[in-house]
């Protein structure tokens, strides 16, 4: 392993392996620690200054998230995402978006229909000023509200854990030319359907959403790919 991460502060409220797997996520996320690359337990103990014991943890929770593979011995890497990998996520996403969507549209509060909306308005603006961090926050806020309307706990536990194991790419997919217009415009179209309480359009909506997101998703791991070379 050659990137070497700052230490953490020790004084949150969280048991210190959750602090650690964050830590070690946002790594991953921001490309710190890149795909391939491998992970040693007492590096990144030594780095954080941490014991092994919730390096060890944080590891095996991120596993099961997708973000890091372990090789019997051969050791810990940070996953290699593969097309393979992007079609199979995206296959059960679509479905399931298109569900969490269909049920939105069915049993969405007022005042969750309201803030999706106010959502959108602020998407848009950030879009204007260029702000992706802000972009991204407001796009993750969206969806998760729109899970939430599902009413659904059980379909919301699973779409997030699927949708972990894609997030490290996301800001990198919706900086793609055109992407951020084309996408509130789809959130749009989502939004005007769940309004409607009608459930065909709203599903028909999250599918071509989840459709054009793994489009863009894997022209953009081209591009990385080619500016590689």
């Amino acid at each position: 392993m050659d990137t070497k991460l700052s230490p953490i502060k020790l004084d949150s409220y969280q048991p210190l392996r959750e602090v650690v797997c964050e830590t070690l996520r946002d790594a991953i996320r921001k490309g710190k620690l890149k795909p391939g690359e491998r992970l040693m337990e007492s590096q990144l103990a030594e780095d954080l200054g941490v014991s092994r014991t919730p390096v060890r943890e944080a590891i095996r929770k991120l596993e099961l998230e997708g973000y890091v593979i372990m090789m019997p011995r051969r050791g810990t890497y940070v996953a290699n995402l593969s097309i393979r990998d992007v079609n199979e996520v995206f296959e059960i996403r679509t479905s399931l978006d298109s569900l969490a969507s269909g049920l939105a549209a069915e049993r969405i509060t007022d005042e969750e229909l309201e803030r999706l909306q106010r959502l959108l308005v602020a998407i848009g603006g950030y879009i204007e000023e260029n702000d992706m961090d802000k972009i991204v926050e407001c796009d993750t806020e969206f969806h998760d509200l729109l899970y939430q309307a599902s009413r659904n706990s059980r379909l919301v536990g699973i779409i997030f854990n699927l949708r972990e194991q894609l997030t490290r790419f996301r800001s990198t997919s919706m900086a793609f030319p055109g992407r951020l217009k084309a996408t509130l415009e789809e959130h749009r179209r989502i939004v005007e359907a769940i309004a409607q309480g009608d459930v065909a359009e709203a599903r028909a909506a999250a599918e071509y959403h989840m459709e054009k997101s793994e489009q863009t998703l894997l022209e953009s791991m081209e591009a990385m790919k080619n500016r590689g070379k």
